[in-house]
């Protein structure tokens, strides 16, 4: 019998060259190539945006306003598409109330448990959740946490209300809300808030809502005067959305629910109990605990309830995540355990013959946590399922059925398939991932620590208990151990604390359509004076932003027509043709391009027509691989691999202190791009005398580390030790911890017996 395939036809999006791809169903396709190749371009942009398109498609026209929209493709035909379920690397949601008991449904399944065994009998479901007003604590409503106002963060006592004593936006003058005191008749606006009463800070502060009795002339006639901490409390810390979230962490603080003690559920829920726990109880065990539990539970009338919390929990702990708890919240998960959640969930559907894209799933893991991840595709196959991977690692690319390898380079380079074919076959094929796949690269054997160490002392935090560890001066050291074992508590929290640093983490950049690199790195505003001293224009003129926007839409490059039942519909500019600019702003030259032609320039391009200008931010572009890119390709278009290394040219620009941290660098890279980046650190440290600190899981990587502190053993509770502190090779030669295994085994010196006697 023929399989059937998925068949890509002349596709085109962003830089694939006329891309032409049949992808087996029911199997298995990894994605591979160089940082900037295409396969986003291919599998996101192509695949699974026309797949997510077709779907919404499907729905009434209202539905469709409420679901993302996805342009489409340029691709002139894909044939036998499936519904498909995409897992990004974007982070889980940041909402309070999202954790994992909610986000795996596991807890949806205990609330239907308890309501059925546990005694006494309180109410049926609903009433055991903490999102209900029957189940919330009442104090916390149901997130276990209070915020509350500082007022020494809050109030600037050696100044006026005029001179802006209220650290918050729109309490400062000018900000509406401060006439709500300043024009309320009862204070002294410009005294300093130290020579005040008590009674007057106490009506600033907790005032009831009152009718101010003399207010000024410009008072509200129907407004209310009420004290700033209600009205803050109410404004913005009851309030969900991200605006001033930023400004409230200045002024806030967070602490555990004194009434529920976290638990965020009730007393009357807490009184209901099964075998002597209540459903907090259950939330706040390791999810292994809980399946050991549930477990010992015989009750024939809740079977399928016992089943579907079995089958759930284990999902989750084939992926190794036994170590966390229900009522951990989402937003709280590192990368790898969000994206190990997600990929966990997947299990948990019915659905069959789905094609299921998954975005560098490898990212965060450590080779002992991808055994798990490669069961799961392989069991999301096995059931009838297509599954299409976008990776580098090569562990996880050996499973796959068929590889389809991009490239030959990255950006303008890059874009076509140069290789598809079996693992075996990749590995001799020449190009740079087989060339890459081929040769692990070596061990380092570093010369002794000679400027001697900075301590870490008797750290205590999260699963972290009373560690030690130290870190060699002016040397590169590498934090390795499983997901979970403690690595970013013993950096962050141990670390940092205790020593001055700069930390480059995995927090993504805030891209837009209107950001570009110029923008990100700094150096837009000098590129558009340069354009303006040399044209005798306002430098306005060459943003598309401003003076420069094309007038039909709006300095965005594409017009979108609404065209009302159909939804929206966006084509490119006829009037700018998608340069964003208008005709007297693409009429001016420097150095013969208009601004639209400078932001096309390839990084290197730049560096030699516009160098006094863009040459330090352009060389730091080039440092971190990425000369390829434009200077003005917006910073939503680029893959995860790139943003990383954008973030790391922006420290290269600005200056970079004596100690650098880097949180997993090697996220998002193609093998031959982490040589690149190995060669970068070690010239930032033979030349400026840095001392780099990384937290990282790939094998190359850590091979050429200078020193290396091993954390585990396991994850969670599991973990938190410092397992080993040395060389690379020393670590191998023990082979007692994850980490020395899964070296040994990627180097292949287990098969070395001279080393095994050493």
């Amino acid at each position: 019998m023929r399989t059937e395939s998925i068949l890509i036809d002349r596709a085109s999006t962003h830089n694939l060259k006329q891309v032409s791809l049949s992808i087996p169903k029911r199997a298995i396709t990894i994605v591979t190539g160089l940082s900037g190749s295409g396969k986003s371009s291919l599998v996101f942009s192509t695949l699974a945006a026309e797949s997510q398109r077709m779907i919404n498609r499907s729905y009434s026209s209202y539905i469709q306003q409420l679901l993302p929209k996805y342009e489409p493709a340029e691709v002139a035909r894909i044939d036998n598409l499936p519904f498909s379920i995409v897992v990004t690397q974007k982070q889980l949601s940041g909402n309070a109330r999202s954790t994992v008991g909610t986000y795996t449904d596991i807890y949806t399944a205990l609330r239907l448990l308890f309501s059925r065994t546990a005694q006494p009998f309180i109410g049926y479901s609903m009433t055991y959740s903490f999102n209900n007003p029957a189940g919330m604590c009442p104090t916390c409503q149901g997130l276990g946490t209070v915020r509350t106002l500082v007022l020494d963060r809050l109030l600037n006592m050696d100044l006026s209300l005029n001179q802006g004593a209220i650290n918050f936006p729109t309490f400062q003058p000018g900000g509406w809300r401060l006439t709500r005191y300043t024009d309320s008749g009862y204070f002294d606006n410009d005294l300093p808030l130290r020579e005040w009463t008590s009674g007057d800070l106490d009506l600033l502060l907790y005032g009831k809502k009152q009718k101010p009795a003399h207010p000024s002339p410009n008072w509200h006639k129907t407004a209310m005067y009420e004290g700033l901490v209600p009205r803050i409390t109410k404004s913005f810390i009851n309030q969900s959305g991200d605006k001033y979230q930023h400004e409230l962490e200045q002024v806030t603080r967070i602490t555990q629910c004194t009434d529920c003690q976290g638990a965020r559920v009730n007393a009357r829920v807490r009184s209901a109990k099964i075998d002597g726990l209540n459903i907090a109880d259950c939330s706040a065990m390791s999810v292994a605990d809980l399946q050991d539990w549930l477990g010992k539970i015989d009750d024939d009338q809740t079977e399928s309830i016992l089943q579907d919390l079995e089958r759930k929990i284990a999902n989750l702990i084939t992926v190794g995540l036994g170590y966390l708890s229900l009522q951990r919240g989402t937003s709280t998960l590192s990368g790898g355990e969000a994206q190990r959640l997600k990929i966990a969930n997947c299990l948990n559907s019915p659905l069959n013959d789905v094609l299921y894209i998954f975005d560098e799933p490898s990212v965060g893991l450590h080779p002992h946590d991808l055994t798990g991840i490669k069961k799961i595709f392989k069991g999301l196959r096995d059931k009838g399922n297509t599954v299409v991977i976008v990776d580098h690692d090569p562990e996880l690319i050996g499973i796959a059925d068929r590889i389809v390898d991009m490239g030959p380079g990255a950006g303008r380079e890059g874009g076509r398939i140069v290789f598809e074919g079996s693992y075996q076959s990749l590995l001799e094929s020449g190009t740079a991932t087989g060339r890459a796949l081929s040769d692990p690269g070596v061990v380092n054997e570093p010369v002794a620590p000679s400027h001697g160490f900075y301590a870490i002392d008797k750290i205590t935090a999260h699963n972290v208990r009373e560690a030690h560890a130290k870190i060699p001066r002016h040397m590169l050291t590498v934090v390795t151990g499983v997901a979970g074992s403690g690595k970013s508590t013993l950096i962050k929290a141990g670390f940092m604390a205790q020593h001055d640093a700069m930390l480059l983490d995995q927090k993504p950049i805030k891209a837009s359509g209107r950001s570009n690199l110029l923008t990100y790195l700094g150096v837009f505003d000098p590129l558009r004076k340069a354009f303006a001293k040399a044209t005798g224009e306002s430098p306005s003129l060459f943003s598309f932003n401003a003076a420069g926007a094309c007038p039909v839409c709006k300095g965005k490059g594409v017009v979108t027509l609404d065209i009302a039942y159909m939804g929206d519909a966006s084509t490119v500019c006829e009037s700018c043709h998608g340069t964003r600019y208008s005709a007297r702003a693409l009429s001016a030259r420097y150095r013969g391009l208009s601004i639209a032609q400078a932001l096309k320039l390839t990084a290197s391009e730049a560096t030699h027509r516009y160098r006094e200008v863009l040459g330090p931010a352009m060389r730091a572009l080039d440092d971190v691989g990425l000369s390829y890119l434009s200077v003005g390709q917006a910073l939503d278009t680029l893959s995860g691999g790139e943003l990383q290394r954008l973030k790391l040219a922006k420290l290269l620009k600005d200056g970079i202190r004596e100690t650098l941290i880097l949180d997993e660098p090697t996220s998002g890279l193609h093998e031959s791009n982490i040589l690149q980046q190995i060669a970068l650190l070690r010239k930032l440290i033979a030349n400026k005398g840095l001392t780099i600190i990384t937290i990282e899981h790939n094998l190359r990587f850590i091979g050429q580390a200078d020193w290396v502190i091993d954390m585990g053993p396991g994850a969670g509770s599991a973990g938190g030790k410092v397992l080993f502190e040395g060389t690379p090779l020393a670590l191998m030669r023990r082979n007692d911890t994850p980490t020395a295994r899964a070296m040994n085994a990627y180097f292949g010196f287990l098969k070395d017996a001279a080393v095994q006697q050493q």
